[in-house]
């Protein structure tokens, strides 16, 4: 027998109970069937200082799920005949440096531009995450780049500045603020009346939720941005406006069906293989379901909006507090409307110790330049510091959550290396290999030290030796202190820092990379003599790689 409907609500609220307190911030849920609200509530209170709780009329600023908005603005543009997918950026920024290859709408939109990260560019140039960032520091700091992460087109890398240049373009086309635009053309029609693009972070917002994060054990501090740039972010809404919002993807209530369809359609590699986004939306499945939706982070904001297209439901989650997980929670909540029709979640193995043992070590990616760490904790192995241990599949492949699969195997061209292989969001695995090169010591840390500079960000680095450990600062950031993973390879936090030496074996600068910026390269512009590498030894990464 299926459940009530009072049964289902009262699951649903079991779900978000841990963050029904009167001392916590907290989310609103919202839930729709076949376009019909079945039910919303708040948890939590949305402003810790004057007690105000959270309930369905609470205005969060939602992050990336901001993304589908500026993509469908550009969309209408498209249908209107002001712009088409396939220009070249740099048609309407021509400020924009020329890279040698084209960067059209499209690869904005379904982040395969190569474009460096904003923020890790900001932070490169030493911008706080608290600073007042505006729509022109963003371009500001893109116009001076002249390298890309990948040529156009060749790889999928999520990216903001991408929907940052499009709601430039957006501006420049139409001739009105995205703000404005969104509202005539998409929130009025829609009914979504509490929804809209902030350009001013002094503005008032009626009934605005406040962001949080966790300080201490059961403290909480204020995070709310200060920054006026908009496109990837920006949005501000309620639970009941992105039903409305979900409602129209499935019924095309503005610019047509096959707009609508458009957006929920993937875009493909160069190879024909999906890439899993459409326009601002990650098309998906859970537990065997076909899924439409995004997710979102900016300050204490964390959010997720999700459809089952096929089912007819639709769940937003909206939440205040930096530490909730609302992915997780929406899809516990499908799973109480929909758990009869999924396929089961396969079962964890258990797996010797010893054969868990041989997979840790650190391995690195020669495409991305990212180190992963793996160790073995409690008799389970691990990304280095995560709480949560990976669960066995058997046969080398691991679960991490729902969505990512990590599989270790004989690397290709080594049987006596290791690699590792992760899925996660895209269809393509990031692959890594088992790093083995000796861990540098003595002279030769001292040798990295001195000054490096990156034009392209206007900041000059210092590299000293600190404590013992190399470590390396610059104006208005907290220092990186710098671990040796091998050779001369160092990782601090996200950050991947590779030294890079010259024909002599002379350290003559270092790259840069995270997960969204890849190998961003200091020249070195101290005088000081550097001892060569001694001869015989290798080579781990060159100028210019």
């Amino acid at each position: 027998m299926s459940a009530t409907p009072a049964e289902r609500h009262a699951q649903v609220d079991a779900i978000f109970a841990p963050w029904n307190g009167a001392t916590t911030p907290g989310c609103a849920v919202g839930i729709a069937r076949d376009g019909v609200v079945d039910y919303t509530r708040g948890y939590g209170m949305s402003n810790l200082e004057y007690d105000v709780p959270i309930t369905p009329q609470s205005v969060f600023l939602v992050g990336s799920i901001s993304k589908q908005f500026t993509a469908f603005a550009i969309a209408l543009l498209a249908q209107d005949g002001r712009v088409s997918l396939d220009d070249d950026i740099r048609t309407y920024l021509p400020e924009m440096p020329d890279v040698g290859q084209t960067i059209t709408l499209s690869h904005l939109i379904h982040h395969s531009s190569g474009l460096r990260e904003q923020g890790q560019l900001l932070y490169l140039a030493g911008w706080r995450s608290d600073d007042m960032m505006t729509q022109a520091d963003m371009l500001s700091v893109a116009t001076q780049q002249r390298g890309l992460n990948f040529a156009p087109g060749t790889e999928t890398l999520y990216n903001n500045l991408g929907y940052t240049l499009l709601a430039v373009i957006v501006e420049r086309v139409s001739g009105k603020s995205l703000a404005a635009f969104t509202d005539e053309r998409i929130f009025r029609p829609l009914g979504m009346n509490d929804s809209h693009f902030q350009d001013d972070h002094t503005g008032i917002v009626r009934r605005r939720a406040a962001g949080y994060q966790a300080h201490a054990e059961g403290e909480w501090r204020i995070s709310i941005p200060a920054s006026d740039y908009y496109g990837p972010t920006g949005l501000f809404t309620t639970v009941g406006d992105l039903l409305k919002w979900h409602d129209h993807l499935s019924h095309a209530r503005v610019g047509g069906q096959a707009l609508v369809t458009a957006m929920q359609t993937s875009a493909e590699t160069r190879d024909g293989v999906a890439t899993g986004y459409g326009g601002g939306l990650f098309i998906r499945t859970y537990r065997g379901l076909r899924t439409v939706g995004h997710d979102g982070v900016h300050a204490g904001y964390r959010t997720d909006s999700m459809a089952f297209p096929d089912q007819g439901l639709a769940i937003v989650t909206l939440c205040n507090g930096a530490t909730i997980l609302p992915a997780e929670l929406t899809q516990r909540v499908a799973e109480v409307y929909l758990g009869d029709r999924m396929t089961a979640t396969a079962p964890a193995v258990d797996v010797a110790e010893a054969d868990v043992s041989a997979l840790a070590g650190i391995y690195w990616s020669a495409l991305t330049d990212e180190v992963v760490r793996v160790e073995v904790k409690d008799g389970a192995l691990r990304p280095l510091g995560a709480s949560s241990a990976l669960e066995s599949l058997g046969n080398g492949t691991f679960r991490m959550g729902q969505a990512a699969q990590w599989h270790f195997r004989a690397a290709v061209d080594r049987q006596d290396a290791r690699e590792l292989q992760i899925w996660d969001a895209w269809p393509a695995p990031r692959t890594f290999t088992r790093v083995t090169e000796p861990m540098p010591a003595g002279p030769t840390l001292t040798s990295f030290t001195g000054e490096y500079r990156i034009d392209e960000v206007d900041m000059t680095y210092e590299v000293v030796m600190a404590a013992g450990k190399l470590t390396m600062r610059w104006p208005r950031q907290s220092e990186l202190v710098l671990e040796a993973v091998g050779g001369d390879r160092f990782i601090s936090g996200a950050w991947t820092v590779t030294f890079t030496r010259a024909a002599s074996g002379a350290v003559d600068g270092l790259t840069m990379s995270a997960r969204r910026l890849r190998r961003m390269r200091a020249e070195r512009i101290t005088a000081a003599a550097i001892p060569p590498r001694p001869a015989g030894t290798s080579v781990s990464v060159s100028r210019g790689r």
